[in-house]
């Protein structure tokens, strides 16, 4: 069962999820990075380019979903040393830390509420976010083109391309590829059918959508929804 809720920290979502059974669980693209905790053991997720399947992950999961951009801040390293990976915290942070975190979010009631006060915690020793990933971000979901969103922004493709990098893990052109396929995700499962799906979310027609959803997820948009 997965559940959800608007965490504290601005953006970020934390959630829970125990499987009914073992098999396949598809996490699919959406240009967040995760802190997680599976089994006592606590991971980061990268950035996807791609649906990530696990196998037969059973037991229990829970996790801070970071608003695009934000996580690499946070965590003191660049999403592109993180793209298409799943990591343990202590590749990342000093292990005798991460051994005292672990062990305070296992001993915790609710582990996805200890997860959200590190979170919350590292947050407030951190410098401020740079608002510039919001901002990329904003323009991007709009449908803005990745040429329309540097000069609106005010910086060249090439910066937009270095700062895409360190702060999503990918380019501006594949980010937006992801937060177009997360806008029609959300119209399809709302009822809306595909070839208006396709239009109102910015792809060309729904052949242009069904290419982009078997791309990014695996799965044709009629199995993937239903």
């Amino acid at each position: 069962m997965y559940t959800e809720r608007a965490s504290r920290l601005t953006g970020a979502v934390v959630w829970t999820n125990t499987p009914s059974g073992p098999g396949a669980v598809r996490v699919l693209p959406d240009g967040c990075m995760d802190l997680l905790w599976h089994e006592g053991r606590l991971l980061v997720a990268g950035p996807d380019t791609r649906a990530y399947v696990t196998e037969g992950a059973s037991g229990s999961w829970a996790g801070v979903r970071f608003f695009p951009g934000t996580a690499p801040g946070l965590l003191g390293v660049p999403a592109h040393e993180l793209r298409d990976r799943r990591v343990d915290l202590a590749d990342l942070w000093p292990a005798a830390r991460v051994r005292r975190l672990t062990a305070r979010v296992n001993a915790a009631a609710d582990p996805a509420n200890a997860l959200e006060r590190l979170a919350l915690d590292r947050a407030a020793r951190t410098s401020p976010c740079d608002p510039l990933p919001r901002r990329i971000v904003a323009a991007l979901a709009a449908g803005r083109p990745v040429a329309g969103t540097a000069d609106a922004l005010g910086i060249g493709a090439r910066l937009l391309h270095r700062r895409s990098l360190a702060a999503f893990g990918y380019g501006p052109k594949t980010l937006a590829r992801i937060l177009r396929l997360q806008r029609a995700l959300s119209l399809a499962r709302t009822g809306v059918p595909l070839a208006e799906t396709a239009a109102r979310a910015g792809f060309a027609d729904q052949a242009h959508l069904a290419r982009d959803v078997r791309e990014l997820t695996g799965l044709p948009p009629t199995r993937l929804l239903g």
